[in-house]
């Protein structure tokens, strides 16, 4: 992106004049407010379409299954935030979701454009899908990189919300192109990588919503937005009974301290 002057200054989400606001070109009050469900206007915020039936379900089951996994670092996070600052709903709120990167939920995004990747190079080299993943795998392997969307330190022998997800996708019709390459890249991982590496629920969410029209720019958008109601219930329940200190003592004391004594480090330069 050019910095600096921008040309075509506009924007086609949403609008407003004294009588009037006007989102994806419908009338927020008389279209949308007690006329569409949260779902539906998520999809019509951010692809300027209302989804089909099938997108809303497959939508509503990714968000249902990433929206909680317990005191997670970001969870700690936050609770740790409102701890310290209760005023602070926001900042406790944006601490969660600052510490969603590459290995907490931010990890789905990881693993969707892995799986465009290996699909654009099995449509490109001609192909199949196993010989396209075994090629990437190897790379991975000789890399000592990890598999995106693969493995779980819990659920060694299956993440049960990623198999939940892929029937479902089964079920309803909805798995294409990116669950196939999924399970491709799962099928041969164990052999390359010489360990058990199941499909896991940051693998099979961005394969769903991939194969439901969901563009892989906007992935990390699902994660982010489901995370942020599980944050809400856990910033709800630390107002109402604390454990953020407590956690935080029992991290005082879980962790050892090994660096120089006290006058160590002083002496050694004094000599």
């Amino acid at each position: 992106m050019r910095i600096g002057k921008q040309d075509g200054a506009f924007t086609a989400i949403a609008t407003s004049d004294a009588h009037s606001i006007t989102v994806r070109g419908h009338d927020l009050c008389a279209d949308l407010i007690g006329k569409t469900d949260f779902t539906d206007y998520f999809w019509l915020l951010v692809i300027g379409e209302r989804p089909t039936e099938t997108q809303r379900a497959v939508t509503n089951a990714c968000l249902v299954a990433i929206a909680e996994h317990g005191l997670v670092p970001s969870v700690q996070a936050s609770r740790m935030t409102l701890a310290a600052a209760p005023e602070a709903w926001q900042g406790a709120m944006a601490a969660g979701l600052l510490g969603m990167g590459s290995v907490v939920a931010g990890s789905s995004e990881i693993a969707g454009r892995y799986i465009v990747e290996v699909l654009e190079d099995s449509r490109k080299s001609g192909s199949d899908l196993k010989a396209a993943a075994r090629k990437s795998l190897e790379g991975l392997k000789a890399s000592r990189a990890k598999v995106p969307g693969l493995g779980h330190p819990q659920h060694n022998t299956g993440d049960p919300r990623a198999n939940v997800l892929l029937a479902f996708a089964d079920e309803r019709g909805v798995s294409g192109d990116h669950v196939a390459c999924l399970r491709a890249i799962a099928g041969e991982a164990p052999g390359i990588m010489n360990r058990p590496l199941p499909i896991n629920v940051s693998g099979a969410i961005p394969a769903l919503m991939l194969d439901a029209g969901w563009p892989i720019e906007a992935m990390k958008g699902i994660p982010l937005l489901a995370r942020a109601a599980g944050l809400v219930a856990h910033l709800y329940e630390e107002s109402q009974r604390s454990i953020g200190f407590i956690m935080s003592h029992k991290a005082d004391l879980a962790i050892g301290y090994d660096g120089p004594a006290a006058g160590q480090d002083a002496g050694r330069k004094s000599a």
